[in-house]
């Protein structure tokens, strides 16, 4: 386990009173919300929700954020220690924790800095004015004269204290009013300091739950059904529970669980399950992908229009018509997810790396029958995580078999197939977009219509449960209502509204009801699609207009902002106007640009992407990418071009690769064999520029690349094979059939 766990175990265990925790901040009071506060301070407005000062000189930072490998935790601790005037090595980070964290939701949408970030400005701010009046009536010096050095507060005259001295007169029991005044000249703030995280996680030491390892802890697996929606008839337990070192074979209607003293022994009880167990399977799935985008515009919808506009314009003299889609899509996290769970004395306490601590306790104590109290969820981060992956499920897993076995911690490690066929897909979209320029190649018109699933089933909701062994239990529990996210935010229709400046738009979202696949957040959510369909669409309106496309995009946008990354990315790209495809020996070569700012809310970003095609074989090379990017205020510059940086890699390889396969029977993805991921070879060159702007708020920027780096390499290879690809992943099989496609038209 590591060091962050380790100070929440002590910080738990010193400041609790059985569960009922002894702060003003309560669960109960994370209900009431301020709206007039900014970010998560709004839900969270008393000040000792965020931060304690301690007499032995430490600062103890409670943050409802998780860090799952954005660098989270750095920037955090660079806001905390840049507002309160103290030293890096005085923080200690507390995992979030239900009970003692604030309760900031679910860790997504690149919200951290945002809104998380903001709050503990304001909270430390408004600490350090606190401290300083009480040092001004101690040492009877006027505020004015007072200056703070790594939490010594010293006068003009030389007399001093400290947060330390003075932290049992102070109390932070109290409401944030935001009236303490944010720093402007900073120390840390803008400093690309060297991340927390990172040192474990390269030198082999404990970094994940995957890791942690508890005194009596036994081994579990879980046996899943063959197919979603299976039935398990029966089992002979007796023969699994003879084997050596199993303790226990848990069963729950059609969940079913094999529990070991070692691992190995799990896992050979799990092989033996699989072949013993009779299940009655539903074979309602699609027969294949496209026969479920042929059904899906038939499929009931709940239709919103999101957006329109009706204004003057020119007569529309071409119109350009297309239809884009994008696959079932899986996370693919490296480290399969897991979990650990331990009922002792009443109280379920289980370590997972979800995003959601509060949310998560929420499906489990109504699974569990517990009240809220007596469920502890605490962080702690796994190898592998962003949306809503296996993190929730694997929580319940654990727990449940917790529940049946009470005093010995259960760690449940899934296997790559229990994460491949039971963690909730990227939805499968389709995108209709319809547009008309003038005789001045003006764009006049702008139709977008799309067909998808919802984005989000994360557990936390008001009704039904979202974590899927729920719905498999003796006693099931019902999934919640199918919904979507609320735009400007937007779920499946997340960036379908684009942020040029059209006369006349319109965009039309389809939210399908029936999901014969479970899905729900993969990062980005809609904005992946929408941005791939939208900026595709507007490198052809530019090849219509006889319009370069960096300059087309420009003459549609007011954002100077926007219009700065633009520049600024086909600057780095050395962006030549009269640049043609070129065949380099045997290979085609060709070069896009796109654009979008994530959510039309957070960051903006713009990419030119380089590749190279082989047309005997169909393969794409992403060569290179460019990108410019303006999240506000940069906290940490480093992190930013990390986030940036991946968010481009795993793009490109969404972009050529990824697709869930399926049949009638079942989910076919079992293993990377079946799901091909960008491989270190394949990796392109990134280059990364950050347009930092000190006196605007921060962005968020963890999913602001993925959609306009996507559209750059859809319109690259548009470029160089002359014929576009409206279907992702763009695979060998579909650049040779655009080939013979441009032959045969030839």
């Amino acid at each position: 386990m590591n060091q962050n766990s380790n100070i929440a175990r002590r910080y738990f265990l010193k400041n609790s009173l059985g569960l009922a925790i002894g702060f003003a901040w309560m669960p109960s009071l994370l209900a009431q919300t301020t709206p007039s506060l900014p970010g998560s301070l709004a839900g969270n407005p008393q000040l000792d929700s965020w931060l304690h000062i301690r007499p032995d000189g430490k600062v103890v930072v409670l943050a409802g954020k998780v860090e799952f490998g954005q660098g989270i935790t750095t920037a955090l601790m660079q806001i905390v220690a840049d507002e309160l005037d103290v030293d890096l090595s005085r923080l200690e980070m507390i995992p979030t924790t239900t009970g003692i964290s604030p309760n900031e939701g679910v860790t997504s949408g690149s919200q951290s800095i945002e809104y998380g970030g903001i709050a503990l400005r304001h909270a430390c701010a408004e600490a350090r004015a606190i401290f300083l009046d009480q040092a001004s009536s101690s040492l009877g010096l006027p505020v004015s004269e007072l200056s703070v050095r790594n939490g010594e507060i010293i006068g003009k005259d030389g007399k001093s204290t400290s947060y330390w001295n003075l932290s049992k007169e102070v109390l932070l029991k109290r409401p944030v009013t935001t009236k303490a005044p944010l720093k402007v000249n900073h120390t840390l703030i803008g400093k690309s300091i060297e991340r927390v995280d990172i040192p474990a996680k390269v030198s082999g030491r404990p970094a994940y739950v995957q890791d942690m390892k508890m005194p009596g802890m036994l081994h579990a697996r879980v046996v899943r059904p063959p197919a979603p929606r299976a039935a398990l008839l029966q089992i002979d337990a007796a023969k699994v529970e003879k084997m050596p070192g199993v303790v226990a074979v848990v069963r729950n209607g059609s969940f079913l669980a094999v529990v070991a003293q070692r691992e190995e022994q799990a896992i050979a009880a799990q092989e033996a399950v699989k072949r013993l167990a009779k299940w009655k399977l539903a074979k309602d799935l699609p027969a294949t992908l496209p026969s479920w985008f042929n059904q899906m515009k038939q499929k009931p919808s709940v239709d919103t229009v999101v957006g329109v506009k009706q204004g003057p314009a020119g007569a529309p003299t071409k119109t350009l018509t297309a239809q884009f889609t994008k696959p079932f899509t899986a996370h693919g996290s490296i480290g399969p997810s897991c979990a650990i769970a331990h009922m002792q004395d009443g109280v379920m306490k289980v370590w997972t790396h979800s995003q959601g601590m509060y949310p998560l306790r929420t499906d489990l104590v109504k699974v569990l029958g517990l009240p809220p109290e007596k469920v502890v969820c605490i962080h702690q981060e796994g190898s592998g995580m962003y949306g809503q992956s296996g993190a929730d499920d694997v929580a319940l897993d654990a727990a449940l078999i917790a529940n049946a076995l009470p005093s010995k911690p259960i760690r449940l490690q899934w296997m790559r197939e229990d994460e491949f066929k039971w963690e909730p897909y990227g939805s499968a979209m389709i995108i209709n977009i319809d547009a008309s320029l003038d005789s001045a190649g003006k764009i006049v018109d702008w139709k977008h219509e799309l067909w998808s699933n919802t984005h989000s089933t994360r557990p936390g909701e008001a009704t039904g449960v979202n974590l899927s062994t729920g719905w498999y239990l003796e006693k099931p529990f019902a999934a919640s209502p199918v919904k979507n996210i609320p735009q400007p935010a937007g779920g499946s229709d997340r960036n379908a509204v684009p942020l040029y400046v059209f006369p006349n738009q319109k965009v039309i979202n389809h939210l399908l009801t029936d999901m014969p696949l479970r899905v729900s957040a993969l990062r980005t959510l809609g904005a992946y699609a929408n941005v791939f369909a939208i900026e595709s669409m507007m490198d052809d309106l530019a090849i219509a207009a006889n319009v370069d496309p960096v300059q087309f995009r420009l003459n549609n946008l007011q954002d100077t902002r926007a219009k700065d990354v633009i520049t600024r990315a086909a600057e780095m790209a050395n962006w030549n106007k009269q640049s043609s495809a070129v065949k380099k020996g045997s290979k085609l070569s060709g070069r896009g640009m796109a654009f979008a700012k994530y959510k039309n809310l957070s960051a903006y970003v713009a990419c030119v992407a380089e590749v190279e095609i082989n047309p005997s074989t169909g393969k794409i090379t992403v060569t290179n990418i460019y990108a410019a990017a303006d999240g506000g205020l940069a906290i940490n510059p480093d992190g930013f071009k990390n986030q940036i940086e991946g968010g481009l890699v795993q793009t490109a390889s969404w972009t050529l690769y990824e697709s869930v396969s399926f049949n009638q029977d079942g989910i076919r993805t079992a293993s990377w064999a079946e799901y091909p991921i960008m491989r270190f070879v394949d990796v392109p060159n990134v280059f990364v520029d950050i347009i930092n702007r000190e006196n605007e708020k921060s962005l968020g920027v963890g999913e602001g690349s993925q959609g306009p780096g996507c559209a750059a390499i859809a319109n690259a290879v548009a470029h160089a094979l002359g014929q576009r690809i409206y279907d992702l992943p763009l695979t060998p099989e579909r650049v040779k059939a655009a080939l013979a496609s441009k032959k045969m038209r030839a």
